[in-house]
């Protein structure tokens, strides 16, 4: 499985959200609102939920296995820095 594509969209209100991302897997399927959250630990990536009637909240798409889970968090997590570079480098 390769990741072909990653965009991410800043949060520009101050808050533990960072960025909104969406991926895409080999050309052919996309996964929408991943998100960048900053927590104690550092960056997260969240992989996109809904809340059930219970006020939990339930992944509705996820990697099954760490390996996969670190593959993606690290790709939407340096995109994320790359954004973060390009939007305070002063413009020409």
């Amino acid at each position: 499985m390769d990741i072909t594509e990653v965009r991410l969209r800043l949060v520009k209100e101050p808050g533990k959200l960072k960025a909104a991302a969406s991926i895409t897997i080999d050309d052919c399927f996309v996964v929408h609102d991943l998100r960048v959250v900053e927590t104690e630990g550092g960056l997260f990536v969240a992989m996109p939920n809904k809340r059930m009637g219970t006020g939990e909240f339930r992944d509705v798409a996820h990697p099954i296995n760490n390996s996969t889970r670190d593959y993606i968090a690290k790709l939407v997590i340096d995109k994320y820095k790359e954004e973060l570079e390009r939007a305070s480098a002063p413009q020409e």
